[in-house]
């Protein structure tokens, strides 16, 4: 097995010793419910996606519910996420398709779960990973900032970034180092105003500026 770039081993392990503990923040009872949470969660926060599902599924619990449903009572219940339309048609026409193709299961390939609508390499990391144990590195907003700064990439494209990441992190490690960064970027390595002095990356960082002044 190829040996760890100490720099990247250091970022791991730093990142491990902050959040020993992580998980997607979106809850779900079953990958079903992990892969609609996840649909309504583009464009809009876990919280507010954790507070529309309770209801959502006690009245479409199922992939048939779903697919029975009209789409304006699934836009009414998911109206809150914003972009609403749109996640309304991809959770029916995907609810519809898993029945179809699928007898009603989430598929645990990465190549099966994106033949259905609205889902895209998040998605499908997202539900392979919490669903389904398998590695992956979810890359969003908050991944794609930091392995910049971090110097872990030149790439501004989420699929590439993915690749990259898969290059040098261990897969062991693939899907803990995704969801950690995604805690870092919330609580510490913001978009507009990080935290840099209080910051345990900042000696490895691109982003920080040693001046103390505003970083770069």
């Amino acid at each position: 097995m190829p040996r760890i770039d100490p720099k990247v081993d250091t970022i791991c392990r730093t990142l491990r010793r902050t959040y020993p503990d992580v998980k997607t923040q979106l809850r779900h009872r079953n990958p079903f419910e992990l892969l609609i949470a996840t649909i309504l969660s583009a464009q809009c926060t876990d919280r507010q996606v954790n507070q529309v599902t309770p209801k959502l599924f006690e009245e479409l619990p199922a992939p048939a519910d779903f697919a029975a449903s009209k789409i304006s009572r699934i836009e009414a219940l998911i109206y809150s996420t914003g972009f609403y339309r749109n996640k309304a048609r991809h959770a029916h026409d995907c609810s519809k398709m898993l029945l179809e193709r699928f007898s009603g299961r989430v598929p645990n390939t990465m190549d099966e779960l994106l033949s259905l609508p609205g889902v895209g390499r998040k998605t499908a990391n997202v539900v392979l990973g919490a669903a389904y144990g398998i590695p992956t590195i979810v890359v969003d907003t908050h991944v794609m900032r930091i392995s910049q700064r971090l110097g872990l990439t030149r790439n501004k494209d989420p699929v590439k970034i993915e690749f990259d990441l898969m290059e040098i992190i261990p897969r062991k490690r693939w899907h803990d180092f995704g969801l950690q960064l995604i805690s870092f970027g919330r609580q510490i390595c913001t978009a507009r105003k990080p935290d840099c002095p209080a910051c345990p990356l900042r000696c490895l960082c691109c982003y920080w500026d040693e001046s103390g002044k505003e970083p770069r």
